[in-house]
């Protein structure tokens, strides 16, 4: 008889029986010192490399609040965050945490889960618009290559991480660094995407020459 039998066939049964099945398993390996057990082979022996993030992040405001609560005032920090690729990707998000970095990696979370796709065409937007939220305004306008991006404040900074090289803007009615974040990533997520501003242009043509075509009302 094998010693595998053999060890079927010892008084204490159970454990004869355990022993091969661990064998079976695990390929004969021995067992390790004290109550580890048997351990089989490891799975993937390479380590997972890091996924590459190829987005950039910006803060734009980090405030502290305060939250008046029945055994006093509970302080908090409060973190704005920008995060783009510079390809058409950009998003913006608001964290709260007891300290700057939890507060950070919760807005930069948020940000994440609410990208925005930006249409571009030669580097700027395929056209103007007007966008009002709460009590911030913006215009963006298209320009020229090598006009630059001419805007200022959190605008500037969430333009270029959206990847636009040549634009003209103008922030209206509010200094509130959070509203005319929202406002900027609002007007960017209401730009129509390539194909439909080319439709509507030329839908726009034909109606002018259609009227130009009409001929004068006589005069009675």
């Amino acid at each position: 008889m094998s010693e595998e039998k053999k060890q079927t066939t010892t008084p204490d049964g159970n454990a004869g029986a355990a022993q091969t099945v661990a064998q079976d398993i695990y390929g004969g390996q021995k067992q390790r010192g004290g109550q580890g057990g048997f351990r089989g082979p490891r799975r993937g022996g390479a380590r997972r490399e890091e996924r590459k993030d190829d987005m950039e992040q910006r803060i734009l405001e980090v405030a502290r609040v305060t939250r008046v609560m029945a055994g006093g005032k509970r302080m908090n920090f409060r973190a704005c965050v920008a995060l783009g690729d510079k390809k058409g990707q950009v998003g913006v998000g608001l964290g709260k945490g007891a300290d700057v970095t939890m507060a950070v990696n919760k807005a930069v979370n948020r940000a994440r889960k609410a990208m925005v796709t930006v249409s571009l065409v030669n580097e700027t937007i395929p056209h103007e618009i007007h966008c009002k939220l709460g009590a911030a305004k913006l215009i963006l306008k298209p320009a020229k290559q090598g006009r630059g991006v001419i805007a200022g404040g959190v605008t500037r900074v969430i333009l270029e991480l959206a990847g636009i090289k040549n634009i003209t803007s103008k922030t209206l009615g509010s200094n509130n660094k959070i509203n005319n974040a929202r406002c900027t990533i609002e007007a960017l997520r209401g730009l129509r995407k390539t194909e439909g501003a080319k439709e509507a242009k030329g839908a726009k043509l034909a109606e002018e020459e259609i009227k130009a075509e009409k001929p004068a009302p006589a005069k009675k």
